[in-house]
């Protein structure tokens, strides 16, 4: 019989999962290297390899991880990144949710600082940079953005851990 994986909520329901010591260590193993065999993760952690499959999967489940294919953007023909930092009146969360509608974007963030909302944005070339901006500009509620276009990328990492 399989210990089911310790996943819960704080009292807030947007708070953060605790997670068991077992569950911690698998995430950790799959931030290493996300192809692992379910049977080497098992050995790693003193579990078998159904039991590892099953933490995964309510892991995956309850959203707390996924397990995706990080890319190269350059590699991919898409030679211009840039972070976008957009000012806005009204309301944050509905603007987030039209710049979260964008396809182009694949990072929203609401904020404190000088900016309201960050976006990341891939794109083909500068052109298609503009397309986007203008999609961006066209939402009633955004005032003003700045463009951080990137020059070459030193370091992503998603290995943070699970503390």
């Amino acid at each position: 019989m399989t210990t089911p994986p310790r996943v819960r909520r704080n009292n807030a329901s947007s708070g953060p999962v605790v997670l068991d010591d077992l569950s911690k260590q698998i995430i950790e193993q799959l931030q290493s290297d996300g192809r692992m065999p379910y049977a080497a993760i098992g050995k790693a952690v003193g579990l078998s390899e159904a039991a590892v499959r099953q933490r995964v999967q309510r892991l995956q489940d309850s959203g707390v991880m996924q397990i995706v294919a990080v890319t190269d953007p350059l590699t991919l023909g898409f030679p211009r990144q840039a972070m976008i930092g957009v000012n806005c009146e009204g309301d944050l969360e509905s603007v987030a949710d039209e710049l979260s509608a964008i396809e182009e974007i694949d990072y929203v963030v609401l904020t404190a600082g000088s900016f309201d909302v960050i976006v990341e944005v891939v794109c083909e070339g500068d052109g298609h940079l503009l397309e986007i901006l203008s999609k961006i500009r066209a939402i009633p509620a955004v005032r003003a953005t700045e463009s951080f276009v990137y020059l070459k990328l030193r370091k992503q990492s998603y290995s943070w851990g699970t503390r």
